[in-house]
C-alpha cells in the first residue's frame, strides 16, 4: 500500500511538473506570488518602446522630459557616441513602437525610409515640416475636426503642426468650416513667438549680452509655415505672415485681424465666438476665453489689466482662443495664446502619441 501510494503521488507529481512547464513556472507559485507575476509580466507587454530621433535638440530635450516619468513608456536611447550613427538609428526606429523625429527636414525624409517593409507596427512622428502637407501623413491636430482623432488612432504616419500655424488654424478652420469666413479670404496673421523657436542658436543669442528686445522676421513672404496654414485652415488661400521673436524664452500669441465686409453679411463678434465655443466645446486643451476685451480684462487674464501676455501658458499643452471685436466699427482681432513649445511643438507630439498608441491622450500632459 505505501509502494502504491508512492507511485501515485510520484505519478501526480510528475503531471504537476509536466504542466507547469506548459504553462509557466508561476503555476507553482503560491496564489499571491502567481498574481503578482501575472500583473508584472501584463505590465511588460503593456510598456510602449519610444525612439526620440534627436533628442538633443530643443523640441527633442522637452519630449523626453514630458516622458521621463511615464511608467506606460520606455524610452530607448543609443549611447552618445552611436547616437548619429545611421545603422544605430535603423535600428532603434525598427525596434521602436512609436518613433518622434526630431529633426531637420532633410534628415527627417530620409529617416522615415529606413522602416523596414515588412514593420507595420512602427508610429512615425515627425516634428518637422517634410510631412506637414503630404497626403500619405496625418496631420497631427487632434482637434481639427470631428474625424482626425480616429484617423491619428489608426494612423502610422503623423506630421507634427507648427507651432505658429496651431494658433492661426485652431481659430480659422472653425469659421470657414461655419461660413463666417469665406474661403479665399486674403487673411493677415501677425504672430511673437519666445526665442525658443528658433532652436539652440537662436537661444545662445538670446541668452547672451549681445541681442536684440524684439526681430521682425520672414520677410520675404515665403516662410516655411504657410503651405500648412492655407490647406488646414480650409482657406485655400495663403496669408500673409509676420512672425516675430522677443526677449521671452517660451510662450507665443498668433492674431488675425478681420474686417467684417470679408466675412459672412451679418456677422458679429458674437457669431464668431458662438462658433468658436461650439467647435471646441469637448476638447480637453484648447478652450475660448470669454467675448471681448472687457470680459477678458473682468476674467483677469490680461497681465496688469492690459496685456495679453505671450507666456502665461509655458511648459502646457494648452491652448486659449480670443476674440476681441468692435462689431459698431466692424473689425475685430482673434488671437491665441499657446507654448510655442507646448501645443506647439513637444506637447503636441506627445498628445500624438498617446493617440496613436491607444492611451488616454492626457496622459503626461494635465500640467
Amino acid at each position: 500500500m505505501i509502494a502504491s501510494s508512492n507511485v501515485s503521488w510520484c505519478a501526480l507529481a510528475l503531471v504537476a511538473l509536466i504542466s507547469s512547464r506548459e504553462s509557466g513556472v508561476e503555476a507553482f507559485a503560491p496564489t499571491t506570488a502567481r498574481s503578482s507575476f501575472a500583473r508584472s509580466t501584463t505590465h511588460l507587454r503593456m510598456v510602449k518602446k519610444v525612439f526620440i530621433d534627436g533628442e538633443a535638440g530643443t523640441t527633442g530635450l522637452q519630449v523626453r522630459s514630458r516622458l521621463a516619468d511615464r511608467t506606460d513608456l520606455e524610452i530607448i536611447s543609443p549611447p552618445n557616441d552611436l547616437r548619429k550613427d545611421e545603422a544605430t538609428r535603423k535600428q532603434f526606429i525598427n525596434e521602436a513602437d512609436a518613433v518622434i523625429l526630431c529633426l531637420p527636414d532633410a534628415a527627417s525624409i530620409e529617416a522615415a525610409t529606413w522602416v523596414e517593409p515588412d514593420n507595420d507596427r512602427t508610429v512615425l512622428i515627425d516634428a518637422s515640416t517634410a510631412f506637414r502637407v503630404d497626403d500619405t501623413w496625418d496631420y497631427g491636430f487632434p482637434e481639427l475636426s470631428k474625424e482626425q482623432r480616429e484617423k491619428l488612432s489608426k494612423s502610422k504616419r503623423i506630421s507634427n503642426p507648427g507651432c505658429y500655424p496651431t494658433g492661426f488654424i485652431g481659430l480659422t478652420r472653425p469659421l470657414v468650416d461655419a461660413g463666417i469666413i469665406p474661403e479665399g479670404t486674403p487673411l493677415t496673421v501677425n504672430a511673437i513667438s519666445g526665442y525658443s523657436g528658433g532652436g539652440k542658436a537662436l537661444m545662445e543669442i538670446f541668452e547672451s549680452d549681445d541681442h536684440e528686445p524684439w526681430g521682425a522676421y520672414g520677410l520675404s513672404l515665403t516662410h516655411k509655415h504657410l503651405p500648412e496654414m492655407a490647406k488646414y485652415s480650409n482657406l485655400g488661400k495663403t496669408p500673409i505672415f509676420q512672425p516675430q521673436i522677443a526677449t521671452f524664452d517660451q510662450g507665443m500669441v498668433v492674431s488675425v485681424p478681420l474686417h467684417y465686409a470679408w466675412l459672412k453679411p451679418g456677422t458679429t463678434g458674437a457669431d464668431m465666438h458662438a462658433a468658436l465655443s461650439e467647435y471646441y466645446k469637448d476638447s480637453i486643451f484648447i478652450k475660448v476665453m470669454p467675448l471681448g476685451e472687457d470680459a477678458v480684462k473682468e476674467a483677469g487674464l490680461f497681465e496688469r489689466g492690459a496685456f495679453l501676455r505671450p507666456d502665461t501658458l509655458k511648459n502646457t499643452n494648452k491652448m486659449e482662443l480670443f476674440v476681441f471685436a468692435n462689431d459698431e466699427v466692424g473689425t475685430a482681432v482673434l488671437c491665441a495664446r499657446l507654448d510655442n513649445l507646448g501645443k506647439g511643438a513637444s506637447g503636441a507630439a506627445v498628445q500624438n502619441l498617446n493617440i496613436a498608441l491607444g492611451i488616454d491622450e492626457t496622459t503626461g500632459l494635465m500640467d
